[in-house]
């Protein structure tokens, strides 16, 4: 049995070993929904980070949530050399996506021109462990959508476990977690190559985590361009890609889904380095094509 509730701008799922405990598990799951919206949102007028946001070149003092989630994805631009940046938010911003995205693509598009402007890069942020301060310079504004999202699906599943003393997953769009003792076979888990529609097939996971990233969602219309939400922080783009799809499997959620973001932005170079990192994957060229790496399955 699974329940689904709208959440961040997507749709979380939730499942259960014990289909009796579920309840307990989806209580851990809406209390970390709303410690990472309330933390990291972009959006929500009164969260930490648009605080941080607007006051860019003063030391903020922070939560530990939104502390955390800062050090991982600070951590995480260094481990891609920067290519996962979250300096983005200036860029995003510029490109169009301003707000929510249901009202982004429900605006004209021609009554808004788009900019591009290259991140400013993760080095320029300042986090104080000691002082749990954050400082950026004036002028530059954070987005955690490619790392606070998956590492809430993993702590609500974590928490989900716990509280309901069996096995849970949690999905968060395209961001899955899970955690506890599987059922018998693992948790099945669908791959679809297009958003909105039926999965062309299945993977089985145990453990850790798995995530899709594209640019066929999260798309739209400005000054005359097609635009997605995968920013190229080198250039302030859309990103320029092979792929329309990028789905890996990790130790966590947080994991795949850095991956994946990166592949899409690694382009012809994402098959080695993913295969270089051991990393069972599965991209999906724009025309359609499916190439499978480091030990994805050929059939489910």
């Amino acid at each position: 049995m699974t329940l689904s509730i709208p959440a961040l701008g997507t749709t979380a799922v939730l499942a259960a070993v014990v289909d009796a405990r579920l309840p307990a598990a989806r209580g851990a799951l809406e209390r970390e929904l709303e410690l990472v919206d309330a933390a990291c949102s972009r959006f929500r007028p009164d969260s930490e980070l648009v605080r941080v946001n607007e006051q860019s070149g003063r030391a903020v003092r922070i939560g530990a949530y939104l502390h955390e989630a800062l050090r991982i994805a600070l951590r995480t631009a260094e481990l891609t050399g920067g290519l996962v940046d979250p300096t983005v938010g200036r860029s995003l911003r510029l490109a169009g996506y301003d707000t929510t995205f249901r009202l982004v693509v429900a605006r004209d598009a021609d009554a808004f021109v788009p900019r591009y402007e290259a991140a400013a890069g993760w080095r320029k942020v300042e986090l104080d462990d000691h002082e749990r301060t954050v400082r950026v310079p004036a002028g530059v504004e954070l987005d955690l959508g490619a790392t606070a999202k998956a590492h809430a699906a993993d702590r609500a599943a974590r928490a989900g476990s716990a509280a309901a003393g069996c096995g849970v997953l949690v999905a968060l769009g395209g961001d899955v977690s899970v955690a506890g003792d599987p059922p018998e076979g693992g948790w099945t888990v669908g791959i679809a190559d297009d958003h909105g529609v039926a999965a062309v097939e299945t993977v089985a996971i145990g453990a850790g985590g798995l995530a899709t990233s594209s640019v066929t969602v999260r798309r739209w219309n400005a000054g005359g361009a097609r635009l997605h939400h995968i920013i190229d922080p080198r250039t302030g783009r859309s990103a320029q890609t092979p792929w329309r799809t990028a789905s890996v499997a990790a130790a966590s959620c947080l994991d795949a889904n850095v991956a994946a973001t990166a592949a899409l932005l690694l382009g012809d170079a994402a098959p080695a380095w993913l295969a270089t990192a051991a990393l069972p994957a599965r991209l999906v060229t724009r025309g359609g094509r499916v190439l499978r790496v480091s030990g994805w399955p050929c059939t489910a």
